[in-house]
């Protein structure tokens, strides 16, 4: 049964409805600190580990039944996740102990409305103190059926936003398995030499490379050689090239125009990229960028602004982010650009670079910090397929990263509506009839202008 926290119906400066409530957060819930799993105590497993940036591993066993609400204790601050089913919550954060009778996911969202920087108790490592926390005022509707409506209107959105993501991540996997058979593992060539050259039929690797070479189509096997040759790679498939990262783009850096100086950063119109952009991404797309400069911003940066189609890879602080840019798009100096005019696509570059990324770190150089050179990266071995191939595989993935741009682009708006209605209703300003309206209209463009 629901408890009733202390609280009075709400009267002051902002409308609510009627029979809206205002209470402290600490009669509302009850917070309390995770708990220690390090990571050699961490048995595999299916049980979501929780820190105070989100998921970061699984275990085998739970320590809190679900639906739950996490948010960070140190560290991270502000963020705030919805946990279906049982899981950790690691030390670094806080998990709702007690509801209180209160919808769960209704109280992810009413998290989120809270500035916990103002409670912050730790100048060099942010930390949140939780009984301080529970005395920040708060307004909730009376009845669970409100409650529940606004959670279900805004976590529609979300759960949206999650099937674009996972949705996403398979594309990748789709297309990052199909480049790592044909040009890491070269699982075709070695299937048509071990039928043309050393198997029989009644030995134990003809059937297996028969069966696979059934499920390609014949046009498809038939760009694929029979044999390796030896190169400086180890064997090769016959007639592919050995060429260099540095002869088949045209690798670029970026910089930082002067922050002092205003005319920089007015008026800005231009897409600006930092490795901080490309943590925040669940897919390897850039479409947006937290900044923005002007046109005599742009001037400042030598490699200007850089094409659509682009490969960007973080160089430091730290190596390895990847992306695409699907606008264009100026970088500061934490990139090498990798700009494709040549034989190698953008989407082949792109995998190249994950497929490499171990080898691209291990030549990092630096005093101070890691940090690749383009001198550096230049030199580094890639191997050419003939043009054909190239082509099949570019044929095969382009249609995945066009679905994962649209998920993308779909995703952001749902999020901007999101964030537009959440103050909104969760203050009452808004009622759930009407906030579902606009997100009904906003759904139906979406579809048409996905149709067209």
């Amino acid at each position: 049964m629901r408890s009733e926290p202390r609280q009075r119906v709400v009267a002051d400066a902002v409308e609510r409805p009627h029979g809206w409530l205002e209470a402290i957060l600490g009669d509302v819930i009850t917070l309390k600190r995770g708990y220690d799993l390090p990571q050699r105590d961490r048995i595999a497993g299916t049980v979501p580990v929780v820190s105070s940036s989100g998921i970061i591993d699984h275990h085998a066993e739970s320590k809190v039944s679900g639906p739950g609400v996490v948010t960070g204790r140190t560290g991270t601050l502000g963020q705030v996740f919805f946990i279906p089913g049982d899981f950790w919550p690691l030390n670094t954060a806080l998990y709702v102990q007690n509801f209180k009778g209160n919808d769960p996911r209704f109280i992810s969202y009413l998290l989120k409305t809270i500035n916990f920087s103002a409670y912050s108790d730790k100048a060099a490592v942010p930390g949140l103190n939780r009984n301080h926390l529970h005395e920040e005022a708060v307004h909730i509707p009376a009845t669970l059926d409100e409650q529940r409506a606004i959670a279900h209107l805004l976590g529609t959105l979300d759960d949206k936003i999650e099937v674009n993501r996972r949705m996403n991540a398979t594309l990748d996997d789709i297309a990052r398995a199909l480049f790592t058979s044909w040009f890491v593992h070269f699982d075709p060539v070695h299937a048509k030499a071990a039928l043309t050259q050393r198997a029989s039929p009644g030995g134990s690797a003809w059937p297996v490379a028969r069966a696979y070479l059934d499920r390609l189509e014949p046009a498809l096997a038939a760009l694929f050689p029979d044999r390796f040759v030896d190169s400086a790679l180890g064997p090769i498939p016959a007639k592919w090239e050995l060429s260099t990262i540095g002869q088949e783009t045209q690798a670029v850096g970026g910089g930082t125009p002067s922050t002092k100086e205003p005319a920089y950063w007015h008026d800005a119109r231009h897409y600006w990229a930092t490795p901080k952009d490309l943590a925040k991404l669940t897919s390897p797309v850039l479409l947006n960028t937290a900044r923005k400069i002007s046109d005599a911003g742009l001037e400042k940066i030598s490699s200007g602004l850089l094409p659509v189609g682009t490969v960007l890879l973080s160089s430091r602080a730290p190596i390895g982010y990847l992306a695409m840019t699907e606008v264009p798009t100026a970088i500061n100096q934490g990139f090498i650009a990798l700009i494709c005019p040549g034989r190698l696509s953008h989407w082949y570059v792109l995998h190249w670079c994950a497929e490499h990324l171990e080898a691209i770190k291990a030549i990092a150089g630096g005093s101070t910090f890691a940090e690749i050179s383009k001198q550096t990266f230049r030199p580094l071995p890639v191997l050419i397929p003939p043009r054909p191939l190239l082509l099949a595989f570019d044929t095969a993935v382009r249609p995945l990263y066009r679905r994962t741009v649209v998920n993308m682009q779909e995703s952001a708006v749902l999020a901007a509506l999101r964030d537009t209605l959440l103050p909104k209703l969760l203050s009452g300003q808004i009622r759930v009839r009407d906030a579902a309206a606009q997100t009904s209209d906003l759904q139906e463009k979406g579809e048409q202008g996905q149709g067209r």
